[in-house]
């Protein structure tokens, strides 16, 4: 009698059945939620610490998961506006989060939004609007499409609007307005009341969110992963090596390893800040609910997701 195979067998059979909930992580961990109750402020969680809960959909392991109902015309979902938690201050963020979508899911309806989750810096206020700071990161899906954005209004040499300085100054903004800092185009410009505003977009070239039955369809459980990394500062310039990631249920879907997020301007810049704010600018055009359970916050992603299969086991009947 093989005792001890026998135990590993079994436990492996164990892990299988209950499933996995999120991947191991090679960094930090700064924080985890499972939304298994609404004590968010006791959490540190802060703006929004009343969030609707859902007994009725969640993971494997879990009892409960955050929902997000947008009413047809809702700008904002029921529970109102933006969950706020601060973090250490960090130079990359790791996101890993299971979402479902309900069948009626479309979005916005529009080419932009809805935001869903948000990062910013240690050179904004806690209470900052995030769509103008010195660096939002958005990470969202549009007409099933998953993104991520960046904006630095803030950061805009606005007597230069339209004029490429990425050679000339490092006063400038990298998201638009001031040349293409890194490759990927100029980015959007434009103004908005007494300030110019700015945008930039890695966006999935095809539709991963399926409205149809299957393994991408949108209103089953999926395992979403993100990775952002602030580029790096040399010879007092921004250096082209920043990181933008994405996996859906651990296939890559976007992998950028050459992005700049900040200039020499801001040396110092770390994320200190998530923000989920689900957001739908030109209002819900249908009634629709997406909830999000087991979401994880750390400072890198291990490149093994999912436990292995162990190899040449058997069974073994204890007598």
């Amino acid at each position: 009698m093989n005792v001890r195979r026998l135990t590993y067998t079994l436990m492996y059979f164990s892990v299988i059945s209950l499933g996995w909930t999120n991947p191991s992580f090679a960094g930090t961990i700064l924080f985890q939620e499972r939304f298994e109750d609404v004590n968010m402020s006791s959490r540190e969680w802060y703006d929004n610490t009343n969030p609707i809960l859902s007994s009725l959909e969640h993971v494997a392991n879990s009892t409960k998961s955050v929902e997000f109902h947008f009413s047809k015309g809702a700008v904002l979902p029921n529970n109102g506006s933006t969950m706020r938690k601060k973090i250490l201050d960090t130079d990359s963020v790791y996101i890993s989060y299971y979402v479902k979508y309900s069948s009626s899911w479309v979005g916005s309806g529009v080419s932009y939004h809805p935001h869903e989750f948000y990062l910013l810096t240690n050179k904004d206020t806690d209470w900052i609007g995030p769509a103008y700071t010195h660096l939002t990161v958005y990470l969202e899906e549009n007409a099933g499409k998953p993104l991520i954005a960046i904006q630095d209004g803030v950061n805009i040499d606005t007597a230069n609007i339209g004029k490429d300085l990425t050679t000339i100054t490092e006063k400038r903004g990298v998201a638009g307005c001031n040349g293409d800092s890194d490759g990927y185009g100029n980015g959007d410009c434009y103004a908005n009341g007494g300030a110019y505003w700015n945008g930039k977009i890695w966006k999935a070239s095809s539709v991963i969110f399926s409205n149809v039955t299957g393994p991408n369809y949108k209103s089953e459980w999926h395992l979403i992963e993100a990775y952002v990394k602030l580029n790096s500062i040399a010879n007092s310039k921004a250096v082209k090596d920043g990181i933008i990631q994405y996996w859906f249920d651990g296939s890559p879907v976007l992998d950028y390893k050459n992005v700049v997020f900040r200039t020499a301007i801001n040396p110092d810049m770390k994320f200190n800040q998530f923000i989920i704010g689900p957001y739908i600018g030109v209002g819900s055009p249908v009634d629709q609910t997406f909830w999000v359970d087991n979401l994880v916050v750390a400072t890198d992603r291990t490149t093994n997701t999912q436990p292995s299969s162990p190899q040449n086991l058997r069974i073994v009947t204890v007598k």
